[in-house]
């Protein structure tokens, strides 16, 4: 992920950049500059190299990144582009609040080959709710317009899809219906930040960790944030055709199939993620922001360090353990290799750090568990079909015939 730029042009009141516990954006400069984004390749092409690896993913970051400008822009993507091409093959992709999306800048994209993902919550009243411009205007349609544009003729191979934070306050089945208005390829709900010191909305009365796996939700335990989740997921489940893909939905459907799960949300995967920021320092996954200050710091940044000196961060190697990075209670835990103990940075305690079951637990445990008995009950048809006695025709015997000879 490359912060190209540090600063928003909205100010979304649950970012974790702004008004999380970490604020070390406010010590980096805004743009990126040439010479740290031709850095970031050439250490990009020296990890390919050393690896092996023949495709990296490559996300466009912010902050907002379109507010480097379309030349800085074109100047960034092309500096990438000229150090990276001829090494290996990368699939690129930019995280925008679609505000500053126009015919212009979208054919500039294309012409580089980076799709684009779209930060959208729903209806205009549950979007606008949230997500304002600096000067409390509402954005949803400005972003509304800008992803007609982006899903028309000339530009829909462009679109990656849309990210959709979840709030409460809106209703599941309106919001999902509310995004499939603009005919996404791909929607990816995500949970609002928070720890068990600062949990998220709804949770407040969460301050201890579960002593055991919760497979079973006590009947006390509420579990907002799965009863949402739960209502979109029927929605898109029931649906009669195909109408988008949900990654949080197939991800844990995956998992629950015996297949692999590759979200940071969800599963065992080991973390594949290295930020740089703006000034060319390496730090781990953004949401570790709402832990601490100085919470994603490594120490290291692309000028003086190799992408496999990330990789030998303690934290960044923990996150590469699978079930062994978990704490013991997670480990403990029969859905554990599908939750996978949730979002790192959703786990931390003050006093166990990250040894502790998500601020999400019992939500993420109810939540798979509806999963699990969807997709079983969907299957039983063909489990009774498959294990039903095999009905064979009766055996029809032709009568003997006569050999013609007498006695």
């Amino acid at each position: 992920m490359l912060k190209i730029h540090s600063l928003c042009n909205l100010s979304c009141d649950y970012c974790y950049v702004y008004f999380a516990a970490d604020q070390s954006w406010r010590r980096r400069p805004a743009v990126m500059t040439l010479d740290t984004m031709r850095q970031a390749a050439d250490r990009i092409a020296e990890h390919v190299r050393e690896h092996g690896i023949p495709m990296v993913r490559i996300i466009l970051h912010g902050g907002e990144p379109l507010l480097v400008g379309k030349r800085h822009l074109g100047e960034l993507l092309t500096a990438m582009g000229e150090r990276l091409s001829t090494v290996v093959e990368v699939r690129c992709s930019m995280q925008s609040n679609g505000t500053l999306l126009d015919e212009e800048t979208l054919t500039l994209l294309r012409r580089h080959a980076v799709g684009v993902a779209v930060s959208l919550d729903g209806s205009s009243a549950a979007h606008d709710r949230h997500r304002r411009f600096v000067n409390g205007r509402p954005s949803h349609a400005r972003v509304a317009a800008a992803l007609r544009l982006l899903n028309s003729p000339r530009h829909r191979e462009l679109f990656v899809g849309l990210l959709c934070t979840v709030d409460l306050a809106n209703d599941p089945v309106e919001t999902y219906e509310a995004l499939l208005e603009f005919e996404a390829p791909r929607v990816d709900f995500l949970l609002p930040h928070g720890t068990w010191v600062s949990p998220p909305a709804g949770l407040s009365h969460r301050d201890l960790p579960p002593a055991r796996p919760p497979v079973v939700v006590p009947p006390d335990e509420p579990t907002p944030y799965a009863d949402w989740l739960i209502a979109a997921f029927d929605r898109w489940f029931d649906a009669p055709h195909k109408e988008t893909r949900v990654r949080m939905f197939e991800e844990v459907m995956s998992g629950l199939l015996g297949g692999a799960v590759n979200a940071e949300t969800f599963g065992l995967a080991p973390v594949d993620l290295v930020v740089v920021e703006a000034d060319g320092t390496m730090e781990q996954s953004d949401s570790l922001k709402v832990v601490g200050e100085g919470a994603p710091e490594t120490g290291l940044d692309v000028f003086r360090h190799s992408f496999s000196d990330a990789l030998a961060n303690e934290t960044v190697r923990r996150r590469q353990s699978g079930l062994r990075g978990l704490g013991q209670v997670c480990r403990d835990c029969a859905l554990a290799r599908v939750c996978g103990g949730g979002l790192y940075a959703h786990r931390h305690h003050p006093v166990t750090g990250f040894d502790t079951p998500s601020v999400y637990c019992y939500d993420l445990s109810a939540f798979i568990t509806h999963v699990r008995s969807r997709i079983r009950a969907g299957m039983a048809p063909l489990v009774e079909a498959v294990e039903a006695p095999v009905e064979r025709p009766p055996v029809v015997r032709e009568p003997e015939r006569d050999s013609g000879r007498t006695g």
